[in-house]
């Protein structure tokens, strides 16, 4: 797409000018992403369904576009992207001394004691999604009254730390842990003061049950710049403009992905594994758990290998590339999309 291509697509998206001004037509440096590449991006996008785009490099906005009913204002479903908000908030959690993501959740979780597979559980193995329990996507309907007690009760299906199982089981089960590490307390109080409240994010939908125990599996509604806020807490370290909210170190914990899936850290996807084979992960997770084949796989070969995702279903999705200091958020309706063609687009690197 050349300038005045450029041009006119964005006058039919009704691009912002500002922006169409400062960064259309400046040339690339080395590393840096260019506006003409997203406007490619943006136009497969919004072929696919795609209702908002917005790309960050450097702390700048670099490109941001709205199409097929959504806007800048307006919230839209992130669906298992609101996994990776639990994620800091376990991380809080252990920055607080609740517990080591090592522990044993039949520490806390007493039930488990006298079971051989699941007292062996550790915390860690809850949020990697290699705990072995049963996934149970059951547990997202909105008649069920006690999700917590539910899940707990759900039976191992493979050995500890030998599978990855994809499901709202696990989290479901640390929301239990948690609320009992609390005394009782409010989970969501607690979620809410060390993680959204931080990032300036309210009115989320937390998908409570009748007990009052979150939905921490899915359920946020969050505009493309309120979702690139999670991107600005990674890029930075666990700092979100200048408050440091989880230190690097544990920050690094939830992007090392485990034996049973090199490829998900502690709910946030990885692109360790560029050499690999190019997959789609939202299909993946549609096979069967034993089906899918975890190794030697990645999310796109031309995108860096430090690249971290937070994945929703119907392509929800938010991309961070520490190496390129970048945040890509993409978010739209049920259709068929390529994440490695729309990055392909974006950094400049083919069709």
């Amino acid at each position: 797409m050349n300038s005045s291509s450029w041009l006119r697509f964005a006058q039919r998206s009704g691009y912002s000018g500002l922006f169409l001004v400062t960064f259309a037509i400046s040339p690339s440096a080395l590393g840096e992403i260019r506006a003409t590449d997203c406007a490619r991006a943006a136009e497969y996008s919004e072929s696919r369904r795609g209702v908002s785009m917005l790309v960050m490099q450097n702390s700048r906005t670099i490109f941001e576009h709205y199409a097929n009913g959504g806007s800048a204002g307006g919230r839209w479903p992130i669906f298992s992207g609101t996994k990776s908000f639990w994620g800091i908030a376990a991380l809080a959690t252990v920055r607080d001394g609740l517990f080591r993501l090592d522990d044993l959740v039949s520490d806390t979780i007493t039930e488990w004691k006298n079971d051989p597979r699941k007292s062996q559980i550790t915390i860690r193995q809850l949020l990697s999604q290699t705990d072995g329990i049963e996934g149970a996507s059951f547990l997202q309907r909105a008649s069920i009254r006690d999700r917590n007690a539910m899940a707990i009760r759900l039976p191992v299906v493979a050995e500890p730390g030998t599978a990855f199982i994809y499901g709202p089981s696990h989290l479901q089960i640390f929301s239990e842990l948690l609320r009992r590490k609390l005394g009782g307390g409010n989970t969501i109080a607690y979620f809410q003061k060390h993680v959204s409240d931080r990032l300036g994010l309210g009115r989320l939908n937390y998908k409570k049950d009748s007990r009052g125990n979150p939905l921490p599996a899915t359920g946020f509604e969050l505009t493309a710049r309120e979702w690139a806020r999670l991107g600005e807490l990674v890029l930075g370290n666990g700092k979100y403009r200048g408050r440091q909210i989880v230190s690097a170190t544990l920050l690094r914990e939830v992007l090392s992905g485990s034996q049973a899936n090199p490829s998900y850290g502690l709910t946030f996807w990885l692109n360790q594994q560029p050499g690999g084979r190019e997959e789609d992960f939202e299909r993946m997770l549609d096979l069967p758990w034993q089906a899918a084949q975890w190794t030697d796989v990645c999310i796109s070969k031309d995108a860096p290998a430090d690249m971290v995702v937070a994945l929703g279903s119907h392509y929800q999705r938010l991309f961070i590339i520490p190496s390129l200091k970048a945040i890509i958020v993409r978010q739209g309706s049920e259709s068929k999309f390529s994440d490695a063609r729309f990055l392909r687009l974006v950094l400049g690197r083919g069709q």
